[in-house]
């Protein structure tokens, strides 16, 4: 049974006669009959909220309750089936309402019957459907943006999608604030999405400011395109070293590739690698520092994504190892020992990265923000890939940390019971 068409106007108010209807049913046939007639009639209104209600009865009504009333005293395998039924109420409800572009209240009752996926699937349609739609005043299309941004972004049901509905409506530096305060707290599987949407748009920004600008100076170029374009019309205009030229906002460009350092793919890499490029050339006096040991935005940043690219990778251990040392000494806290740490297990060497985790310092205070999203593994996984518990057992001795001492144990044992016979 499809939902009706809701580009079909229909009056949803009902008529006098329809409830003479309802009491010659229900006298004639009883009320559950009476209840299947309304619900029928309150689905080809399109009277959403109304017709969950009556599902709601119905329900109570199968199982021979009241209408309304406390339903605590009722037996538990009772009360199971009446759930069973809310949750198919809220499904059949809930999809209609989100096709209509009611997003707000669609998600009501798909929070607690649709599988997130699902949900971020429709979204991503219904969104392309709106931003497509003529008339960007139009008042209806205002709300259901309002509403897309509120589900998909701060509700964190497609975090990606959201991110690109403030993009298009609201511009890089609202988006780089929305990805901040919905988006960074969030498991880095989660954030990686909506974190390439940041990395292609500020990509393609800096690559039409940059090719207008060269046209304008003259500088012949070849039609740059792809993930390495910026590098390439930096190439053809001699690289821009001393040129006082900026073609984006720099906090934006620092911010996005900070925001990057929590992606894999290989198609974002290319483009955070290709931004790093732009920001080494820009002048010292527009930039300002990060938190070590990307102190130099630009030259780390690069060192982070060409390494996981291939490209001088050696010479990019070598910066963050002079970078954790460093920090160790200065007690500059653990993000350079953690960034160090998780490239090497990007870069698919769990020994080193067990080596740089057993020489981070302690925490201290709040996690760091690679700890915090999820992207730093833990030493029994570390430890596990590199087949080398003796290790970490050792300076758990050191630490006094009998819990990950006592991990260790049981994680070696799980791991020679579940390993095939050679």
């Amino acid at each position: 049974m499809s939902a009706p068409d809701p580009a079909t106007p229909i009056d949803p108010t009902p008529r006098p006669e329809d409830f003479a209807a309802l009491e010659r049913l229900c006298s004639a046939s009883g009320p559950e009959a009476m209840f299947a007639a309304l619900a029928e009639s309150l689905r080809l209104r399109r009277r959403w909220h109304a017709l969950f209600d009556t599902r709601l009865i119905e329900a109570r009504l199968r199982h021979g309750l009241p209408t309304a009333g406390d339903l605590s005293r009722v037996p538990e395998d009772v009360r199971e089936r009446i759930d069973e039924a809310s949750i198919a109420a809220c499904r059949e409800v809930g999809w209609p309402l989100l096709e209509e572009g009611q997003v707000a209240a669609a998600w009501l009752y798909l929070r607690a019957a649709a599988e997130p996926g699902e949900v971020a699937g429709r979204l991503a349609e219904l969104a392309t459907r709106v931003t497509e739609s003529a008339a960007g005043d139009d008042e209806a299309q205002a709300r259901q943006l309002h509403e897309l941004v509120g589900v998909a972004l701060w509700e964190g049901v497609d975090p990606a999608v959201g991110i690109d509905l403030v993009l298009r409506t609201q511009g890089t530096c609202n988006s780089i604030t929305a990805y901040e305060q919905a988006v960074s707290r969030l498991p880095a599987a989660r954030q990686q999405p909506a974190a390439a949407v940041l990395v292609r748009h500020l990509h393609g920004e800096v690559t039409a400011n940059l090719a207008a600008d060269l046209e304008r100076r003259g500088v012949h170029t070849a039609a740059a395109a792809g993930d390495a374009a910026i590098a390439a019309l930096l190439a053809a205009a001699g690289g821009l070293a001393d040129d006082p030229a900026v073609h984006i906002d720099v906090s934006h460009l620092q911010s996005v590739l900070r925001i990057a350092r929590v992606c894999t793919d290989e198609p974002t890499l290319r483009r955070a690698f290709d931004l790093a490029c732009y920001a080494c050339r820009l002048p010292a006096d527009v930039t300002y520092p990060g938190e070590p040991p990307f102190e130099q935005v630009g030259e780390a940043s690069r060192h982070w994504f060409g390494a996981q690219l291939g490209i001088d990778v050696e010479a990019a251990l070598g910066f963050f190892r002079r970078a954790a040392a460093r920090a160790r000494i200065e007690e500059a806290g653990t993000l350079p020992s953690d960034v160090l740490a998780v490239l090497l297990w990007r870069l698919g060497r769990p020994a080193e990265a067990l080596a740089a985790m057993l020489e981070r310092p302690a925490d201290q205070g709040m996690p760091s923000t690679l700890q915090a999203a999820g992207m730093l593994p833990s030493l029994l996984e570390i430890a596990a890939a590199a087949g080398d518990w003796r290790a970490l057992r050792q300076a758990c001795r050191e630490r006094g940390d009998e819990i990950t001492f006592a991990a260790s144990l049981a994680a070696e044992r799980h791991q020679g019971q579940t390993e095939p016979n050679q």
